[in-house]
């Protein structure tokens, strides 16, 4: 993974003092559990950086005094689970909170946020069957030089089961995200509205270190006077933050005066790479302020603005922003559309008008950063202090630390963002992505170009999921800090 960029002018400096912890270097009593030291360092890292720490009784400042009684209450009390996951799901997970998370290995969580997963490379949505339990998977796209590349199958295709098994709300999770590292997809035609289950097979493997490039589809059209560029974006993923400009120089170079951003499959991921590409379309003036953000109360006041304020920038990895400077967006989302797509829109919107096609999004709006057992550094993840992380804890964290607004300070969404235009994908047809006459694209240049009366837009099966590939990713729902902070705890 590359050195993650610095957002803020200046790094964040400030100090906790050894009053402010629980000094407790002796919390791992030899009778209790073993993962005692594992839930000591999740509850002193919540207990700093969780955005609802004050929300959380368990999580409190003065829960356990620094007594020997105390010492011995507060062992007690992490020791009352006797697995990390379930420590963090009920003793410090706010009830309100959807999109905190963890993983046993600080590793695999940070190649997901660099893009890279143990997957096969097919990207599906599932879809609950009327008045049933059982469920139907679609495929949404292919993720090149990946398994599923190698196979039959494409865009459209429909499966109901796993190696025989027919999906359902109670099953899918297992056959399809488990630990079965190859399955056979039982597939299925659509036939007079009806999904109706045929003999075809696929065989699919998950191959360890599969690297997808978020920018799937970069192309420009001219179509009735306009020159109009489209770009789908799968993730905000800054190992390719580079390829990421390219695209946008290449439409920039071809001339084009409208862009269309398809973010239907995004499920969110780097702030700054939401602010890179929000300079890339609007503009480079670094006064122009692209979020504010808000910490949680005992964090927020250690802040001055400076520190709090993000501002659009002027280069990509050391290179100058050509930016293609428009007034106009054009986004298409799904609820599927997640937290960085949701900021890249929000935080546009006092600057450009932003027109939204196809379906609500997913509503997040906080951020979150990967916390290890790296108490030297405030446990905050930095690839150079690999080795500095406790080799006898390998878990890391991923809480919700803070939350973004706009420069016009909204950041209430946690319903989704409402399209200005409402078109479900139909998985009657869904139509080929990048093509000018699948239909949400066919929207966006309709509403470019003027010419409309030409399309019907009726959505005879509307596509609503119950659950996606993207959504049991460790990508999923994610608004991810790159902010580099210069802490003493």
């Amino acid at each position: 993974m590359k050195k993650i960029l610095i957002i803020f002018v200046a790094a964040i400096a400030f100090s906790c003092s050894k009053d402010d912890d629980l000094s407790l270097p002796n919390t791992v009593d030899p009778d209790g559990s073993a993962n005692v030291e594992v839930q000591d360092f999740m509850w002193k890292a919540m207990n700093f950086w969780y955005f609802w720490q004050s929300n959380v009784d368990d999580l409190a400042d003065d829960r356990f005094e620094n007594t020997e009684e105390g010492r011995a209450a507060y062992t007690a009390f992490l020791d009352s689970e006797d697995d990390p996951a379930a420590f963090f799901e009920n003793k410090l997970q706010y009830i309100q909170d959807r999109f905190s998370f963890f993983n046993e290995d600080y590793r695999e969580l940070t190649n997901s946020l660099a893009g890279i997963s143990k997957s096969n490379g097919l990207e599906f949505g599932l879809v609950r069957f009327q008045d049933s339990e059982e469920l139907f998977g679609f495929v949404r796209y292919i993720v090149p030089n990946s398994n599923a590349a190698t196979t039959d199958i494409q865009r459209g295709d429909f499966f109901t089961g796993v190696d025989g098994q027919t999906l359902n709300l109670s099953n899918y999770v297992e056959l399809l995200f488990g630990e079965n590292d190859t399955y056979t997809l039982n597939m299925a035609d659509f036939t007079n509205g009806t999904i109706i289950p045929n003999e075809e097979e696929v065989v699919l493997t998950k191959e360890e270190g599969l690297a997808e490039n978020p920018v799937f589809i970069s192309k420009s059209f001219t179509i009735g006077g306009e020159n109009i560029g489209y770009i789908m974006y799968n993730q905000f993923t800054n190992e390719y933050d580079d390829q990421l400009y390219a695209a946008v120089e290449a439409l920039k170079s071809a001339g084009i005066t409208n862009l269309v951003m398809d973010l239907r499959y995004n499920p969110g991921g780097s702030v700054n790479t939401t602010r890179l590409l929000a300079s890339m379309i609007y503009g480079t003036n670094t006064s122009d302020l692209f979020l504010k953000k808000r910490y949680n109360d005992k964090l927020q006041d250690q802040f001055n603005d400076s520190q709090l304020e993000v501002y659009f920038a002027d280069k990509v990895n050391g290179k100058t922003i050509n930016s293609l400077g428009l007034t106009k967006l054009y986004v298409l989302t799904s609820s599927s559309s997640a937290s960085a797509s949701e900021l890249l829109i929000n935080s546009l919107e006092p600057y450009m008008d932003v027109i939204q096609i196809g379906n609500v999004t997913r509503g997040k709006n906080e951020f979150s950063t990967t916390l290890v057992d790296d108490r030297e550094n405030s446990y905050l993840y930095t690839p150079s202090r690999v080795n500095d992380i406790n080799p006898d804890n390998q878990w890391a964290i991923q809480p919700l630390i803070g939350r973004n607004e706009n420069a016009d300070g909204f950041f209430d969404f946690t319903s989704g963002l409402q399209p200005d235009h409402e078109l479900l994908e139909d998985y009657s047809n869904l139509g080929i992505l990048g093509e000018e006459n699948e239909p949400l694209l066919a929207k966006a240049i309709e509403l470019i170009t003027g010419q409309t009366g030409k399309r019907d837009y009726t959505v005879q099966y509307p596509i609503n999921t119950v659950s996606s590939s993207k959504e049991h990713s460790l990508m999923s729902d994610k608004m991810v800090d790159d902010t580099v902070y210069d802490l003493k705890f």
